[in-house]
């Protein structure tokens, strides 16, 4: 069955892993949509290999770059800019999937879009959940969308679930789910040692190949903490129930253990082509281009206890999807804000976890948030206080 599909972050690694993965399947998949930040120069070069329909740029101004460089070269691809075209291609008629890969809160309204026009999701953009998690979910059932996870360790639970769709795991036998986490490259460090750490030792990922804020996201942990946010609101599994396990060699990418003591787990190397080609072909499995796991190669499989003094953002996640609220919230556009000012050298690795949990302290963690207006709100509030705290440091 051939799908016509859109990608919102093309440029990113989610959106690159996509097409690496439909170039050895283009008779199943045709592309309508593909949506950039303001990279217009990477998203030219996919522009003049795919042909789609319509391509995006958030940036106004790289649109226009993007359009000037597509007529110079003969492509009739039709470009857009802005939310409300990200918006657009994410519910166009024609398209059945969308794969929501824009970082961040960018990707709220577009893949809530997708929900809400009932497409096949594969959902990398974990914040769309952690943000407005009941509001988006609600959303899927409601237009009968299909919420396929991409993210590795959320496909892998996926995968070992007994159930049909990402829904609930109530009446599955489900005892707990084991997120699992490499440690990223501070899982030895000492706290004194963290202190001075740069971004580039951030970014420098042992087993994943990521953008930089993902990167600095896993060094902290954080990605795990928002990892665990959504798997909440994904499977419908209390906080309670879902424990951290580090697992630095990445092989095992969750597991789910039932009530008869059974734990089932998926394994496989460290590549997002898995998770993606999983996603887009369900239920049929297809080639990713991944190499078979050598189980003898990796012959050992070892796993620890996070350590929240060491990863202070782990932590930060479970109290603020306890506090419930805008506390979800307000811990993603905090920690956003945090982490471009440590890119920028602004701040040091450590002030990112401070500055989230002093941001749990403010008012804006009191704010309703019943609406999608009211969760853009708090997001820009959060982000406003702290840009206060960066700027007084």
């Amino acid at each position: 069955m051939s799908r016509v599909v859109s990608i919102l972050g093309s440029t990113g690694s989610i959106g690159k892993n996509t097409l690496d993965v439909i170039s050895r399947h283009t008779e199943h998949y045709d592309i309508m949509a593909l949506t950039a930040n303001t990279d217009y120069a990477t998203l030219a070069d996919q522009c003049l290999q795919w042909r789609p329909h319509y391509a995006v740029m958030s940036d106004e101004t790289a649109a226009q770059q993007l359009d000037d460089y597509l007529r110079k070269h003969g492509c009739e691809t039709q470009v857009l800019s802005g939310v409300q075209g990200l918006c657009q291609v994410a519910s166009l008629d024609e398209v059945d999937t969308v794969v929501a890969g824009i970082v961040g809160a960018a990707g709220l309204l577009p893949s809530l879009a997708a929900a809400e026009a009932g497409k096949r999701i594969l959902l990398a953009n974990k914040e769309a959940l952690v943000m407005s998690g009941q509001l988006f979910m609600d959303a899927v059932e409601k237009n009968s969308a299909e919420l396929l996870p991409v993210d590795s360790e959320h496909n892998a639970i996926f995968q070992c679930l007994p159930v049909a769709k990402s829904s609930t795991v109530s009446t599955a036998g489900v005892n707990k789910i084991l997120l699992t986490a490499s440690g990223g490259p501070f899982r030895t460090f000492s706290v004194e040692q963290l202190v001075s750490v740069t971004p580039e030792q951030a970014i420098a990922h042992p087993n994943w190949s990521m953008g930089p804020k993902i990167s600095v996201d896993s060094a902290t942990m954080m990605n795990k903490g928002l990892e665990v946010i959504e798997a909440h609101w994904l499977f419908g599994v209390d906080i309670d129930d879902i424990e951290v396990v580090v697992h630095p060699q990445s092989v095992i990418h969750s597991m789910v253990s039932y009530m008869d003591g059974s734990v089932l787990a998926q394994l496989g190397n460290p590549d997002m082509r898995t998770p993606i080609a999983h996603a887009l072909a369900l239920p049929e499995r297809i080639v990713s281009g991944v190499e078979p796991l050598d189980i003898f190669e990796v012959a050992r499989l070892e796993f620890e206890r996070p350590d929240f003094q060491r990863f202070p953002c782990l932590r930060l996640c479970y109290e603020a999807i306890r506090m419930g609220g805008a506390a979800s919230i307000v811990l993603n556009a905090a920690n956003e804000v945090a982490v471009a000012a440590f890119l920028d050298k602004r701040i040091a690795y450590t002030d990112i976890a401070s500055m989230i949990e002093q941001a749990l302290t403010s008012p804006a963690v009191d704010e309703d948030v019943t609406t999608i207006n009211e969760i853009l709100s708090v997001d820009a509030l959060t982000r406003a206080i702290v840009d206060e705290y960066v700027a007084r440091k």
